[in-house]
């Protein structure tokens, strides 16, 4: 084996992609087909889902072509046709490319994109298109509620020790920024994505030193106007005392102690007693920041009971979202050769044809109700099309947003969300309605496609 060969992202697919393509151009069938990518139901406690992804899809897209060395790993594989590598040899991505912009807030069954293009193209995508939309998609959603649950406090990110890789530490530093967070520990995101960094220091510090007080001492030495102290490495009030001395001798030399943060115990009783010590050494604007295995539902229960936390470091359980660490996204096949399709599996039939939703809200710009239509019926009396041509011919036809302009539509989505919907429990379940033209053509597809497959002749087996 070529320790050196460094296989391109077109080689991310899964091989029966690849073992289908071959079937298809050996039966000749490439024409234009349409696929629909769509989460099929919520994950627990989850009423929404924040589009994200599609960044990431649109640069695959457009640089997707099989190396040089990609097609001698797939002739060693002794599958392929030698006819059938020399034609991947040229692929590249055709297509177009409909989609709900990053940032847009989505629900159950609609497609968050649809990408129509010669089949073998629009096959050879699925693997990464969906790696992409379901990681990044579970991790916005997850974000977002956590900025929710915040309550307008500070919410950094510190999951990079524990996502399942360096990619989902990066994209989840960018998401979290998306969705609302001040910034990350990540400094590679930081630099990559141009995100706010943030961090305090690690209890090696503290107890690398001969005493707590020592290392907050030199900690404060090294950052008198930036300096947030971790006070429970020992015993967590007598490390806010150790604060409070440090911060009256930065006080003294004309400088201040940002905050001190609270990782462990019971953080609702100790960041009142926190409080309380600070407040009583006339440090009010010393800030208490708490981390420790929060996620949207910790940090919902200690504002319930009125913890005096003015921010939070968010990690593990966000970083995977713990809760809910997979989804049911999918990329269906709807239309092959301008004829609609669909699937019949028992809980899993898809609606055919290419679609458009439809995004209906009331009179003070509140959501109120969505509906799954052909894409080309005419929109419902004051209602949005919410998916817009981002490629055509393989080539995006929308520059390449910022990440603050992403930032900016999903804070319109969200506050634009009746509040009904953001609940951390059992919230109920937003409106998305299937329009009468498509309900129409999903019975037809579906009693053609019974019929022909039940009246299909049956081959007898040979005695």
């Amino acid at each position: 084996m070529d320790t050196s060969f460094a296989p391109s992202l077109a080689l991310f697919t899964d091989l029966y992609e690849l073992t289908m393509a071959q079937a298809y151009w050996q039966a000749g069938r490439t024409e234009l087909a349409t696929f629909s990518l769509f989460f099929r139901s919520y994950p627990p406690d989850r009423a929404f889902f924040v589009s994200a992804g599609l960044t990431d899809v649109l640069d695959y897209l457009e640089n997707l072509q099989f190396s040089a060395a990609d097609l001698a790993y797939l002739r060693s594989l002794r599958r392929f046709d030698h006819g059938f590598l020399d034609y991947l040899a040229s692929l590249r991505f055709t297509g177009s490319v409909r989609a709900m912009p990053e940032g847009t807030i989505a629900f159950a069954n609609e497609p968050l994109l649809e990408v129509t293009a010669p089949i073998i193209e629009g096959q050879i995508a699925e693997t990464y298109l969906v790696n992409q939309v379901n990681l990044q998609t579970t991790l916005a959603t997850k974000a977002a509620r956590v900025v929710h649950a915040a309550r307008g406090k500070t919410v950094v990110d510190f999951a990079a020790r524990r996502t399942h890789g360096v990619e989902a530490a990066d994209k989840l530093a960018r998401l979290g920024y998306l969705v609302g967070f001040a910034g990350t520990s990540n400094v590679a995101a930081g630099a990559r994505y141009g995100i706010p960094v943030s961090g305090t220091m690690a209890h090696s510090f503290v107890t690398s030193f001969p005493s707590e007080l020592e290392a907050f001492r030199q900690f404060a030495r090294s950052f008198p106007d930036t300096c947030t102290l971790l006070v429970d490495s020992y015993d967590t009030l007598q490390g806010v005392r150790h604060a409070i001395i440090v911060a009256q001798e930065l006080r003294q030399a004309g400088h201040r102690l940002q905050g001190l943060r609270l990782d462990s115990g019971d953080l609702l009783s100790l960041s009142r007693q926190a409080r309380a010590l600070l407040d009583d050494a006339r440090l009010h604007d010393v800030q208490i920041f708490a981390s420790g295995g929060l996620d949207e539902y910790g940090v919902d229960d200690l504002l319930r009971g009125g913890a005096p936390i003015d921010g939070f470091g968010v990690g593990t359980k966000v970083g995977v979202s713990a809760d809910a660490p997979w989804t049911d996204c999918v990329y269906k096949l709807v239309e092959y050769a301008g004829q609609p399709v669909l699937k019949l599996s028992t809980g899993k039939q898809t609606l055919p044809g290419r679609k458009q939703v439809f995004r209906r809200r009331t009179a003070d710009g509140q959501f109120e109700r969505d509906v799954i239509a052909c894409d080309d019926e005419p929109p419902p009396t004051n209602a949005e099309a919410m998916l817009v041509d981002v490629m055509v011919g393989g080539k995006r036809i929308r520059p390449v947003e910022s990440l603050t302009e992403l930032r900016r539509r999903f804070q319109s989505e969200s506050a634009a969300l009746p509040k009904i919907f953001h609940a951390l429990r059992s919230p109920p379940k937003y409106e998305v309605a299937v329009s009468e033209r498509l309900q129409a053509l999903q019975q037809r597809t579906s009693a053609a496609a019974a019929a022909r497959e039940l009246s299909a002749p049956h081959e007898q087996h040979p005695r």
